[in-house]
């Protein structure tokens, strides 16, 4: 039996300045370092003989394929986005690259930057653009109310208790 396809969504394009930059640092360090590095040893572990026993041989190749997937990944993907370096005209209102900063019900405050889906990142903040809770955010001021729909079927409050814009050097 065969699976009906799954319509994926397709990622938005945008991406910060320092997005591209990281994505681009590591195509350039994947094409200019690691994938020749990665060839030599290949190379010479071609040069001691048997390679269908060779763990070296087989390990350097199967890192080349994953490398190579990378490079294709980051080059295609790098041709499709668009850098936002602009700061919006009306900096009380979220849109792409803003910093918000929120309160539930109880008291917690949360921060986050809504970014491009390339460099979402939980850790530092960074959501992307594509999440639902950047979707509840786009458009508000501070002040507003937000109410966000969950994977899990629930739903979560916010206010809004800050919208700001930093250069890239502030951050």
């Amino acid at each position: 039996m065969r699976k009906a396809p799954v319509n994926k969504a397709k990622a938005s394009p945008y991406i910060t300045p320092q997005g591209h930059k990281r994505l681009s640092d590591e195509l350039s360090h994947l094409w200019k370092v690691k994938r020749p590095q990665v060839t030599q040893a290949v190379a010479e572990a071609a040069a001691m003989g048997d390679r269908s026993e060779n763990a070296d041989y087989i390990y350097g190749k199967k890192q080349l394929r994953q490398i190579d997937a990378r490079v294709r990944f980051l080059m295609k993907r790098l041709s499709e986005l668009t850098v936002v370096e602009r700061t919006p005209d009306d900096t009380s209102t979220v849109y792409f690259g803003a910093w918000i900063e929120l309160e539930d019900a109880s008291g917690t405050v949360y921060r986050y930057r809504i970014v491009g889906p390339d460099e979402s990142d939980a850790e530092r903040g960074f959501i992307s653009i594509d999440s639902p809770m950047a979707k509840a955010l786009m458009r508000r001021t501070e002040g507003d109310e937000i109410v966000v729909n969950r994977p899990d079927d629930n739903t979560s409050t916010f206010f809004i208790t800050s919208v700001y814009y930093e250069s890239p050097r502030q951050q």
